[in-house]
């Protein structure tokens, strides 16, 4: 034990000495030109190193150098720069003339992939500066076992593009294999007031690199925080085989898979460059709640408060022109496709949602817009123009589409509700809700049946003036709060905001109904006159109640939809018909006895 433990402190003394003594006698410095010209060599790029490198000897054999760029040839601006650099060496590879890196550690770097930092073409090429350091390369191999940057930052900008910028990067590269890259990385970006966390783990394929890259993304983990999201933010993972090709200049996603939240997105995704580049899009997903992504969702205790809040009149933002807001348009081609086994808008749960849609250059077309809500189903083709005016066309389909559904996507109160059917063209110059609701114009045919309309009983109303009017009739109706309707159809023209429904008629066990009316969608206000028959339901006078089943007796709805008033003026017709019964009667008879 004591001759082994001898042993062990000679091998650590030699180690000790070797070691030292290789520091003393070689200097870093002599591997400076090597290092510049092997990195022009193998990619292009200039390799600056400012200061003078020296050894670190604890706990890893390395060599220190102070700032360091790297540029490309003719760029503006370095691609990738530093205030210092650490270079892990090999050490038993030196006493080969083997410069081996274990480990190339950068911090608080600063990446730029920009214009300015792009090469830039000349006549003839820029070869590798002149150096003046001893050439102790020959015979040497330069080779690098991983790449470290920690707490840096990456700029992106495209020409005549914004600036993004990712903080906070953490990236290590290590080798896999001769043309294999084992990647993890995590970073930071912030914009518009929103907060995006990154994280996860790659391998990089550089068997045809620097004409193609591909990399198996195996974990991506993310979360969104900021304006305009749900409180607890948007959190998922996700993987995907992704691919870029140098020339022609595209980039490819497949067997895309994502998370967010309670959504799920599969698919495949590609981006070609150009003089106009083109997307296209080809996503599938189980169930895709909107709600949740876009913080439309509201919780028990916003809804009681909701409750409780008078209400108010919502307030129509002037909305920027089509031609302005959505001018990035006509800057590249699309093509996008997405179905969703499962959809969730406004609390509204679709199923079967198709998307299909193609933009040429600010010319959309939406081929397809389609799905299923309960027993009906929905189609909304139509087409985008930015040049034209107005920009957007569609033909919209419902049918047995329910209507509450339907007043809760547009934001409406639920007043009303049944099975809702219509067929119409419509035009704007914007897609938000609150245009639709205050600038959009066209016609439907309406239909709906089992229509119950909340708040008024409009039949139990008329018995109940007839009732304070006559005292030999009686009403037999219920005392629900609804008036319901077995079939209703019109006809609907919207003018900005103004939707006028003309040659309404419907039918019931004990009513039909005739009319027209307007209403103000923007202020939530309507001003609708009707023709109400009341057909069943009397008890009392026959003559009276006869009377009464043949007269249409006129109603007016008017005023806020969540305050609604009206006008009934049973007792002046019920005294003008009762005056004219009489007077028919009376020249019926005078008639009669003249004859005699």
């Amino acid at each position: 034990m004591k001759r082994l433990f001898t042993t062990l402190v000679i091998l650590l003394v030699v180690l000790a000495a070797g070691m030292s003594a290789l520091v003393v006698l070689i200097n870093p410095n002599d591997f400076r030109g090597y290092m510049t010209r092997q990195v022009a060599a193998r990619s292009g790029y200039q390799l600056t190193l400012d200061g003078d490198l020296r050894w670190h000897v604890w706990p890893q054999l390395s060599i220190l150098s102070g700032g360091m760029s790297l540029s490309a040839p003719g760029a503006q601006a370095p691609i990738v720069s530093a205030e210092n650099m650490r270079l892990d060496v090999k050490l038993w590879p030196l006493l080969s003339h083997r410069l081996e890196v274990k480990q190339v550690m950068l911090k608080g770097a600063v990446l730029r992939l920009t214009p300015e930092s792009q090469p830039k073409k000349t006549n003839q090429p820029i070869a590798p500066p002149g150096v003046s350091e001893p050439d102790i390369g020959r015979g040497w191999r330069f080779d690098i076992g991983r790449i470290e940057v920690a707490d840096s930052l990456l700029i992106l900008q495209q020409q005549n593009g914004e600036q993004l910028n990712l903080r906070d990067i953490n990236l290590r590269m290590m080798r896999g294999g001769p043309n294999e890259a084992q990647v993890t990385l995590s970073t930071r970006i912030n914009r518009d007031q929103r907060d995006l966390s990154l994280s996860g783990s790659s391998v990089l394929d550089m068997r045809e690199f620097p004409q193609r890259v591909s990399a198996r993304i195996d974990h991506l983990d993310y979360q969104l925080q900021g304006a305009g999201l749900p409180a607890s933010g948007i959190t998922g993972s996700g993987s995907m085989q992704a691919a870029y090709q140098r020339q022609p200049e595209k980039i490819t996603v497949s067997q895309f898979a994502l998370s967010a939240n309670q959504s799920q997105l599969s698919g495949t995704a590609a981006f070609t460059s150009g003089s106009v580049p083109d997307y296209t899009l080809d996503l599938r997903s189980e169930q895709l709640d909107l709600d949740t992504l876009l913080g439309l969702a509201t919780s028990e205790d916003d809804n009681v408060s909701a409750e409780k809040a008078p209400a108010v009149k919502p307030v129509i933002s002037n909305d920027i022109p089509l031609w302005q807001s959505n001018n990035g348009l006509r800057n590249y081609t699309s093509h996008i496709a997405l179905q969703a086994d499962a959809l969730i808008f406004h609390g509204v749960k679709m199923s079967q949602f198709s998307l299909r849609g193609v933009n040429q250059r600010g010319k959309v077309t939406i081929a397809e817009l389609s799905g299923r809500v309960g027993e009906g189903r929905f189609s909304l083709p139509g087409t985008l123009d930015i040049d034209a005016s107005p920009a957007i066309n569609t033909q919209p389909e419902l049918e047995n589409i329910e209507l509450s559904d339907l007043m809760r996507v547009l934001t409406l109160p639920e007043t009303l509700s049944g099975s809702f059917t219509m067929k119409g063209k419509f035009s704007g110059d914007s897609l938000t809700v609150s245009a639709m609701l205050s600038q959009w114009q066209g016609n439907a045919a309406l239909q709906a049946s089992s229509l119950r309309l909340y708040g008024l009983n409009i039949p139990r109303m008329i018995q109940q003036a007839v009732e304070r009017n006559s005292n030999g009739v009686r009403g037999q109706s219920g005392d629900e709060h609804y008036t319901e309707m077995q079939q209703i159809t019109g006809q609907a023209r919207l003018n900005a905001g103004k939707l006028r429904m003309y040659n309404l008629d419907g039918r019931s066990q004990i009513l039909a109904v005739g009319g027209e009316g307007v209403l103000d969608l923007p202020a939530q206000r309507c001003d609708i006159n009707l023709s109400v028959q009341v057909v069943d339901g009397w008890q009392g006078d026959d003559r009276v109640v006869q009377l009464l089943k043949n007269t249409r007796i006129p109603f007016r709805l008017y005023g806020p939809f969540n305050n609604l008033n009206y006008q009934l003026p049973i007792d002046q017709m019920l005294r003008k018909r009762l005056q004219d019964e009489l007077k028919q009667q009376i020249n019926d008879w005078t008639k009669k006895n003249q004859a005699n």
